[in-house]
């Protein structure tokens, strides 16, 4: 009885010996590779896989899951002559995971050591201020380059991304220099250019300011002569209806004695103003004799009557 039991427990231990060495439990997103014998049997996708024992066995185990490979630094010759040293990120994934086992030993190897040599080989085709400026042309080169090698080895590579380019520090010192002289000429660009706008602005304002006060003064003066030319003419239709109505009035009956009585009373009046304004004044001889005075002022007043009825007729 002792003895069956003893072969019982035998059995039972080799059983889940067996089992714990055939069962197999495949990850998501994970394939293993079954060998038969040393040769390629299967590939397991994920889930609960069972294999025959002593004959196959899990031999390489691939992860399908997207890869990030850090890429480490090395110094690239650039067209002029300067190293400088770049590293960089590269992404890739297995799509077949049998190429992958057995069309190259090691794929991450590979794949890092290809893209530092396609790195140099694309930067020696540029200049030192090209690279800053032609990251993403660099990129997709390497990408290319690895990725036609990489078929063969069923790997997909996704992208590649510089992470730092460092050039030597004296040419970080002379980029640096040459930046600086750069903003300076930039920034003494524009101050010329604001002072020469300035002065244009000014200048056009001084302009338009003396247009508009040429103008203003050319209407003023043409004001000022409409005025005058006005006004002349005025007094002069006032002193031509003044002497034709004096004409008229000589004209009537006793006009020629209220005449002389009115240039009488001016006379006196006009004697008076020059005997209180002058110390020193000229006597006329026959002071006494207004009557002469008037009747000489009469007379100029009868020529000018008979003028205008000269003009009248």
């Amino acid at each position: 009885m002792n003895e069956s039991l003893i072969v019982v427990g035998v059995l039972a231990v080799i059983v889940i010996v067996l089992l714990i060495k055939t069962a197999v439990v495949v990850p998501q997103r994970s394939e293993y590779i079954v060998e038969r014998l040393g040769k390629y049997r299967q590939s397991l996708s994920a889930g609960f896989q069972i294999l025959i024992p002593f004959l196959d066995k899990v031999a390489y185990k691939r992860s399908l899951k997207e890869e990030v490979l850090d890429i480490p630094s090395q110094d690239c010759i650039t067209t002029d002559n300067v190293s400088v040293a770049v590293d960089g990120i590269l992404y890739l994934q297995v799509i077949d995971s049998k190429l992958s086992c057995y069309g190259i030993d090691n794929y991450k190897v590979a794949a890092s050591q290809l893209a530092q040599t396609s790195l140099r080989s694309v930067i020696g085709k540029i200049e030192l201020d090209r690279t800053f400026e032609e990251r993403e042309s660099l990129n997709q080169q390497v990408v290319a380059a690895i990725d036609e090698a990489a078929q063969n080895w069923g790997v997909k590579v996704l992208r590649y991304e510089i992470k730092d380019i460092t050039p030597p520090k004296t040419v970080m010192d002379a980029m640096e220099k040459q930046m600086k002289a750069e903003r300076e000429k930039r920034a003494a660009i524009a101050t010329s250019e604001g002072d020469r706008q300035s002065r244009i602005n000014r200048a056009e304002g001084l302009k338009k300011e003396a247009i508009e006060v040429s103008e203003g003064e050319k209407q003023k003066r043409i004001n000022e002569a409409e005025g005058q030319a006005k006004e002349i003419e005025l007094i002069a239709h006032a002193t031509a209806e003044g002497i034709r109505k004096i004409a008229e009035s000589l004209s009537l009956t006793g006009g020629e004695t209220a005449a002389n009585l009115r240039v009488a009373e001016k006379y006196i009046a006009e004697f008076g103003k020059l005997a209180k304004e002058n110390n020193t004044m000229i006597i006329p001889a026959n002071m006494g004799d207004i009557s002469a005075m008037v009747a000489t002022l009469m007379s100029v007043l009868g020529h000018a009557k008979q003028g205008s009825e000269t003009k009248s007729a």
